[in-house]
């Protein structure tokens, strides 16, 4: 073993996760680039829609894609995230 650890194998479905963690010593793998996760437990009850200028909407896709999430889930977080400083 060197000394980050173990490399994470590519798992390639949820079912394969759920078995690698079942069975793995995670303790012996490199978690150092892992990233926090928010999980989207709240029931969705309304909808926005919203026209946007297409270089606007190219810019919230681009930025959702950079951090490998839908662009939905990307505005809302930003939506979140204002109401939340607001507070």
């Amino acid at each position: 073993m060197n000394a980050k650890g173990k490399k994470i194998p590519v798992l390639r479905s949820d079912e394969e996760a759920e078995r690698f963690v079942d069975s793995a010593d995670l303790s012996e793998y490199d978690l150092s680039e892992f990233k926090p996760m928010r999980f989207e437990l709240a029931k969705k009850e309304a909808s926005l829609d919203m026209r946007l200028p297409s270089s606007l909407m190219n810019a919230i896709r681009a930025k959702a894609e950079a951090l490998g999430i839908p662009y939905s889930r990307y505005v809302r977080m930003v939506l979140e995230a204002d109401v939340q400083r607001g507070r």
